[in-house]
C-alpha cells in the first residue's frame, strides 16, 4: 500500500507494522542524466522490493531533498544539512509508528545519505518507539557495486531502465569526456577533496556508457530480492532491546 494513493480508512484496515521510506536526492547526476534519479531509483527498487515481499507493507512518500551538498557547485542540486536530514527522517518515522507502522526500513538511494541513515537508524531503535534499519540499493548488487560511480555506469543503467525517457542519450559521450574514474583524490587513504566539482569537471563518475539498460533489469532485480530479504527479517526479528549486561 502506498500512502500517497490511499484513504486513511484503506490505512486503518491494514494489519501489517511493516513499512519502507524511500530516501533519495535533487542532485547533479552529470549533463545526461536527471537531478531526480537518486529519487527515482529510490523509489523503483522500493517499489520492486514491496512487489516481490510476500506479506504487506506500508510504502510512505519518498524523500526528495537529502544530504548532497558536495554537489552544490552544479547548479539545480538542493541539499538539507545532515542534522537537518536526520531530524526530518527521525520525524517521518516517529509519524509511521503512531499509527502501528514501528518496523521501518529506509530505502536509499544516494551515497551522501549513507552516513545519516545508519545514525539516525540507530537512534530510532535505540530512543523511540520503532525499530529502524537503513538500505542502499547500490550496496546490494554483488559484484556491480565495485562499479558504483556517480551518474556512472550503475546509475545510467537504472534510468535506462525504468525511466528511459529522462536520460539524454546525445549527452552520453560528453558524460564520458568529462568524468573522472574514481570519487576524490586520495593520499594516505584519505580524500582531500570535499566537493565533487574538485575532481570531475561535468559531475561524472565513471563511464555511463557502461550503464545498458539490460544491465539495469538486472540491478533491480539484485536490489529488489535484496529489499524483499531484508523485509522479511526485519518483519520477523525480535525487535526488543537487549537487558543491560
Amino acid at each position: 500500500m502506498h500512502l500517497a494513493d490511499a484513504t486513511w480508512t484503506d490505512v486503518e484496515a491494514t494489519e501489517t507494522e511493516l513499512a519502507v521510506l524511500p530516501v533519495g536526492s535533487t542532485e547533479q547526476h552529470g549533463p545526461h542524466a536527471p537531478l531526480g534519479t537518486d529519487t527515482l531509483a529510490a523509489t523503483a527498487v522500493a517499489d520492486a522490493g514491496v512487489d516481490r515481499f510476500d506479506g504487506e507493507v506500508v510504502v510512505a512518500p519518498t524523500v526528495p531533498i537529502g544530504v548532497a551538498e558536495e554537489h552544490r557547485q552544479f547548479p539545480g542540486t538542493m541539499w538539507v544539512s545532515p542534522e537537518t536530514f536526520r531530524r526530518y527522517v527521525r520525524e517521518s518515522v516517529d509519524s509511521l509508528a503512531s499509527h502501528g507502522f514501528d518496523r521501518v526500513v529506509l530505502a536509499n538511494g544516494h551515497g551522501g545519505n549513507v552516513d545519516a541513515l545508519r545514525e539516525v537508524a540507530g537512534t530510532i531503535t535505540r530512543h523511540d518507539d520503532a525499530y529502524a534499519v537503513s538500505f542502499t540499493w547500490f550496496e546490494a548488487v554483488g559484484d556491480h557495486s565495485s562499479d558504483m560511480g556517480h551518474g556512472g555506469p550503475l546509475e545510467t543503467a537504472l534510468m535506462r531502465h525504468v525511466h528511459p525517457d529522462l536520460v539524454r542519450e546525445d549527452r552520453i559521450e560528453e558524460a564520458r569526456e568529462g568524468g573522472a574514474d574514481g570519487w576524490g583524490e586520495w593520499v594516505s587513504h584519505t580524500n582531500l577533496a570535499h566537493d565533487s566539482a574538485e575532481f570531475t569537471e561535468n559531475g561524472v563518475v565513471g563511464d555511463p556508457g557502461e550503464g545498458s539498460a539490460e544491465r539495469g533489469t538486472r540491478l533491480l532485480e539484485l536490489a529488489a530480492d535484496s529489499l524483499a530479504r531484508l523485509l522479511e527479517a526485519v518483519e520477523s526479528r525480535d525487535v526488543s532491546r537487549p537487558e543491560r549486561r
